[in-house]
């Protein structure tokens, strides 16, 4: 199976920066898209970026402009930056990696979803 460690969460103030990662590891054959989710206390979860396997980007009305995404498919590895924080970015932040793995006999597609990392903006 496929493993997601994430990492770089933290407690900022407003107008700060932080940078989040996320590394995949396991018998990963290939990664179709990888993404940053959000969840605030009370709400539901939401995508806020996402990067597919040529470099395609996506992100949310509200980020746009303030962070970037970015992949490394060799690496296995998603990274956001987030720029210009605002105390309604609080939330818990989770990666999350869809593509296929091997197995013994064929691949077999995953989903996979980090631990989620604490980002924290104050005012």
């Amino acid at each position: 199976q496929v493993q997601l460690v994430e990492s770089g969460g933290g407690l900022v103030q407003a107008g700060e920066s932080l940078r989040l990662s996320c590394a995949a590891s396991g018998s990963i054959s290939s990664i179709n898209t990888m993404g940053w989710y959000r969840q605030a206390s009370g709400k539901q979860r939401e995508l806020v970026a996402t990067i597919t396997s040529i470099g395609s980007t996506d992100y949310i009305d509200s980020v746009k402009g303030r962070f970037t995404i970015s992949g490394n498919n060799a690496r296995k590895t998603v990274y956001l930056q987030m720029n210009s924080l605002k105390p309604e970015d609080t939330a818990v932040y989770y990666c999350n990696v869809r593509g296929s793995y091997n197995t013994p006999w064929t691949r077999a597609p995953f989903d996979s979803w980090g631990q989620g990392t604490q980002v924290t903006v104050s005012s």
